[in-house]
């Protein structure tokens, strides 16, 4: 059964983690390589902002929540970041079809029956320019059927059911992440299912209520 805590409405929640942790392994330098091919550091604000951890209110984050996901339905990461507080060092994405391969539990059994039509995943870095790094794990799953991807949806969102592996992190720099689904989002669109998931990289790290609105902002983004 789920845990529950109380998220910055002063809801109390029940924790939509995925019940089983996955590990990305790696190593973070201080300097991390931008998108742009340029060497980002971990330091200055993201655009101005404050940073998105400690210090910030419920109702701010519930603010920088919102504000973020609309900039991610745009299709602007960078925007949608910088809502949040944050900056983007450096995403990497792949494509495939097959996502049996690289998924795991009660979601590699719907595969088994249900194929996917596509995927994607893709692995951010982002800083609150105060020495903090979260990882964020995004993935984007296309299914034959509208009713299949309420089917998926359903089954990603529901604790314990398992997961698809996020990318390997080699290319990142990241050190060992233990992603385990409690800071999670995710969306539908039509027959294509998004899920993102956050964690702590470096640094005195984010609390739970910003990894989790971090998650949920990554999951309205559309595919990269």
């Amino acid at each position: 059964m789920p845990g529950f805590y109380t998220d910055p409405q002063g809801r109390v929640r029940p924790i939509r983690g995925k019940g089983t942790s996955y590990v990305v392994a790696g190593a973070l330098a201080l300097g991390v390589v931008g998108s742009s091919g340029g060497v980002a550091s971990i330091g200055g604000g993201a655009g101005g902002a404050a940073p998105a951890g400690g210090g910030t209110s419920s109702t701010q984050l519930r603010a920088r929540k919102s504000d973020g996901q609309k900039a991610a339905r745009k299709g602007d990461a960078n925007a949608a970041w910088q809502r949040m507080g944050l900056r983007q060092l450096r995403r990497t994405a792949r494509q495939q079809a097959e996502c049996l391969a690289v998924s795991f539990g009660e979601v590699r059994e719907f595969f088994t029956r249900t194929r996917c039509t596509s995927l994607e995943r893709v692995l951010f870095a982002v800083t609150d320019g105060a020495g903090n790094v979260a990882a964020v794990s995004v993935v984007w799953v296309e299914l034959p059927s509208d009713g299949d991807a309420r089917k998926f949806h359903t089954l990603m969102d529901r604790h314990g059911s398992g997961d698809i592996r996020p990318l390997g992190s080699a290319v990142l720099g990241l050190a060992d992440i233990q992603f385990t689904g409690l800071r999670y989002g995710s969306d539908r669109d039509g027959k294509r299912v998004t899920a993102a998931e956050a964690e702590n990289a470096t640094g005195n790290g984010f609390d739970h209520e910003t990894l989790d609105a971090i998650a949920e902002v990554a999951a309205y983004l559309p595919p990269v």
